[in-house]
């Protein structure tokens, strides 16, 4: 079994974990691999969520699952811990492990075009006005909002940006992207929690440009009158689980609930 490792290479500790997991895969007669050209069976990211979304978008490229060690604060996208090194390589290995999708989101201007596993996040580029986005769904008018921006993540993101501005939490196992306006002027500020299916489409309606990110990685820039799609991804990203826990157990622990 081949493995590409995705590390922190900024964080010593990271770095120094990534070592004994190579090693481990080794000893386990698993090859490691930093071949690009050359696509692995699996990708292990070392590191905090951030790391983890640039593994994943590795890992969907490549249509192949992937697994985090936590070394951040929250790691709400990985699956193990550090401590866990020994267990977890002989489980992989061996293939006691299952692969569990989630929908990612796509967004395009004109022909240039990302796809994330968390987010798509439309914002102001003057950090002292607030601009004007027209959403149309499916082809039909829905609001428009005078806001700091407009969030459209899935289930997996529902947890990140969309919820510090207020969105629901949802399970990934429901097909859904939910749309969250972050500071709304409107006196409709609710998010909206629509069907994977759907086609949602931001135009700028003022002279104010906004920003397109993808899970925190530039897009562009588009102004009035230009619009971004944003629609569900070409293709799932693969995690893998241990079945170990439920969803509604995680949001637990990762958030201290008692």
């Amino acid at each position: 079994m081949k493995f590409a490792l995705h590390v922190r290479t900024a964080r010593p500790a990271a770095e120094q974990f990534s070592l004994r997991l190579a090693r481990e895969l080794a000893q386990a007669g698993a090859e490691v691999s930093d071949d690009p050209e050359s696509p692995p069976d699996m990708v292990l990211a070392v590191g905090g969520d951030g790391t983890m979304l640039a593994a994943i978008s590795q890992a969907v490229t490549w249509d192949v699952p992937v697994l985090g060690f936590n070394l951040g604060t929250l790691g709400f996208l990985t699956a193990a811990e550090p401590g866990e090194l020994s267990p977890v390589v002989e489980r992989l290995v061996s293939g006691d492990y299952q692969v569990e999708e989630r929908l990612t989101v796509s967004a395009a201007i004109g022909a240039v075009h990302a796809t994330g596993i968390n987010d798509v996040v439309v914002e102001k580029v003057d950090s002292t006005r607030l601009v004007s986005l027209a959403v149309m769904i499916d082809g039909s008018d829905f609001a428009t909002y005078r806001a700091d921006g407009l969030i459209t993540a899935t289930p997996t993101g529902s947890t990140a940006y969309s919820f510090s501005a207020g969105g629901p939490i949802v399970d990934p196992a429901v097909d859904a992207l939910v749309l969250t306006p972050v500071a709304s002027h409107d006196l409709f500020n609710r998010s909206i929690v629509l069907p994977a299916t759907s086609k949602v489409d931001v135009t700028v309606i003022t002279d104010r440009p906004v920003r397109v990110n993808v899970d925190k990685r530039d897009l562009g820039e588009i102004g009035e009158g230009e619009t971004v799609r944003i629609s569900k991804g070409a293709r799932p990203a693969r995690f893998v689980s241990f079945g170990t826990s439920t969803f509604p157990g995680l949001v637990r622990a990762k958030f201290g609930l008692s």
